[in-house]
């Protein structure tokens, strides 16, 4: 595999390719970038408060994404993505802590989430067909995260590899194509129930009844479980483009999600700047109360995301996503509300409202009609927190 120290960057949605600008290795560890001219006379900051508009170097810290800016390592697989990237630089003879964050940003090529692209691109594997059978591609899933895969699974590692392999999360998972349109399949992990599907499709239909954008959902069927949670991709065709420019609050924030330490505060705030719009403010307090009442405390910086609108010029709060019963770090929220993380009461919850212009009466009202929504629908689940 050929060492990469140079990738041109590309805005990418399906309908128009231009290029963003350069990275180039900056003392042979840190992602140096810089704006192209083309853009600067006509496009957008994909990352307005760690790289404006402006025409310079822009050079990262080496923590918390190794030498890399933010938005771009969203576009890195992590988790089960990471673990297929470094199953297959293994089967080829490399040891992955010999790449730079350029040689895995070349690996993902075109095939990230979000807009962005990299060229020149590196191919690890060809494309084989996916198995069909969606319990067969979740044992598959199963033997991969145990390291059973033998000579005889090679190919349906390939296969997987080049369904999921740029990938986040921690679960397995694969993209498809379902009429014609973007769908990320999620199977069990090691440590996850066989019901996680169920689980998180309750989740997802409950989040919709409380008034929380989530994109278009399904329960895919399954011999062995009540069956597999899939999403409609919203980094596909959802702001009317091919494909959507995302930033997490983890790369907009330059913050790892591994260290918790974000409040709802912070994220409110974020999208008050970052979009100019109090309704969008609202939709992060909206989901907020839901992974309070639901016990959704896995709420770190990369489970929240913003989406460019191209023909609007502006920033949006995404769908929510990766809803469903869970805990951080000694059982707390990742994020914390106003404060507090391991019993967040109603007056945290009415805290946050009020440093972020919603009013009492209005911010009560929500967070009631979540509340009441959540123990409703959810009771099999959240009665056990």
């Amino acid at each position: 595999m050929k060492k990469t120290d140079r990738l041109s960057v590309f805005f990418n949605d399906g309908t128009q390719k231009r290029q963003v600008g350069t990275l180039a290795l900056y003392q042979n560890r840190l992602a140096a970038f810089s704006y192209c001219d083309e853009w600067l006379a006509s496009g957008f900051s994909i990352s307005p408060f760690s790289l404006p508009l402006e025409k310079r170097v822009f050079i990262p810290e080496w923590e918390p994404f190794g030498g890399l800016h933010g938005v771009f390592n969203d576009s890195l697989p992590d988790g089960w993505g990471r673990l297929l990237v470094d199953r297959m630089l293994l089967r080829m003879g490399i040891q992955s802590e010999t790449l730079s964050v350029l040689d895995r940003l070349a690996i993902v090529g075109s095939n990230g989430m979000g807009a962005l692209t990299y060229e020149p691109e590196s191919f690890i594997s060809d494309s084989p067909v996916l198995p069909s059978d969606y319990d067969e591609i979740s044992a598959e899933c199963e033997r991969i995260l145990n390291s059973e895969i033998s000579e005889n699974d090679e190919q349906n590692l390939d296969a997987i590899f080049a369904a999921g392999g740029s990938s986040g999360g921690a679960r397995p998972k694969v993209f498809a194509k379902i009429d014609n349109e973007d769908w990320i399949i999620k199977f069990p992990s090691s440590m996850d129930s066989k019901e996680i599907g169920r689980q998180e499709y309750e989740y997802n239909l409950c989040a919709k009844k409380c008034g929380i954008d989530v994109n278009d959902f399904r329960l895919f069927p399954s011999k062995k479980c009540a069956g597999y949670f899939g999403t409609k991709r919203f980094d596909r065709n959802y702001l009317e483009s091919g494909r959507c420019l995302m930033a997490s609050a983890s790369a907009l924030l330059e913050t790892s999600h591994r260290i918790p330490n974000l409040d709802y505060n912070t994220l409110c705030l974020l999208t008050l700047q970052l979009t100019k719009n109090n309704v969008e403010v609202e939709k992060v307090f909206r989901l907020m109360c839901f992974n309070v009442f639901a016990h959704n405390r896995d709420d770190h910086s990369k489970n929240f995301s913003w989406l460019y609108d191209v023909h609007n010029s502006q920033w949006l709060f995404s769908p929510a996503y990766d809803l469903t019963y869970s805990n951080s770090i000694g059982g707390e929220h990742a994020t914390t509300i106003d404060g507090e993380g391991k019993n967040p009461a109603i007056e945290n919850i009415l805290a946050v409202a009020q440093k972020n212009g919603i009013k009492k009466a209005k911010a009560a009202e929500i967070a009631e009609y979540v509340r009441s929504t959540v123990q409703t629908e959810l009771v099999e689940w959240v009665s056990k927190s």
